[in-house]
């Protein structure tokens, strides 16, 4: 069920914001943007921060894979809003939509180097169980993956199993193949601030 309360409430300027959204994207506005501006004192500007950096600070993963990590964990979760988001804007990233498809398929055979499987493989058991051992991360590191990786992968999910959880509770209207489109190239250009 879909809540009302992200349709209105606004003040003044982030309602002009959302104008100048709609007229230049010609889409209209992501719930997902609306709710980080509809308390930015009491969820939105600390949730931006922290999933900007997760998505687009220092590391050593790139754009492509952090997006598709977030496409990943939204699968697991099964939030169709995320899992439209980040798949678009991890296809867009990587320019190869069939590689994000063949991910979210079957993580053990698709396209991908060893070490991000070896993390999503972990990121899917800590979103569905909640918890990861000293075994899954030996396995991880095995793999070629370095601490800083690992830890930049958690904030990631961490990022993730929470917006999912919210889109789903605010009941997230999913967007056109356009609309995702579109807030992919903005989420690619601008990031998560």
């Amino acid at each position: 069920m879909r809540l009302e309360i992200l349709n209105s409430g606004y003040r003044p300027g982030t309602k002009l914001l959302f104008t100048l959204i709609r007229v230049f994207s010609r889409q209209a506005v992501p719930d997902a943007a609306k709710l980080v501006f509809y308390r930015p004192d009491f969820y939105g500007g600390r949730a931006k921060e922290f999933t900007h950096q997760a998505m687009r600070g220092s590391s050593e993963w790139a754009v492509a894979d952090r997006e598709l990590m977030a496409a990943f964990v939204s699968k697991v979760n099964e939030c169709a809003f995320c899992i439209g988001a980040h798949s678009a804007t991890a296809g867009q990233a990587y320019h190869d939509d069939a590689k994000v498809r063949a991910v979210l398929a079957d993580v053990d055979s698709a396209p991908i180097e060893e070490g991000l499987r070896a993390t999503l493989r972990m990121l899917g058991k800590l979103t569905r169980s909640g918890t990861v051992d000293a075994a899954d991360m030996r396995e991880v590191l095995a793999a070629g993956v370095t601490p800083q990786q690992i830890e930049d992968a958690l904030a990631v999910c961490a990022a993730f199993d929470t917006t999912n959880r919210l889109a789903d509770a605010f009941g997230f209207e999913l967007l056109s193949p356009a609309g995702f489109a579109a807030g992919a190239k903005y989420l690619l250009k601008r990031g998560y601030r």
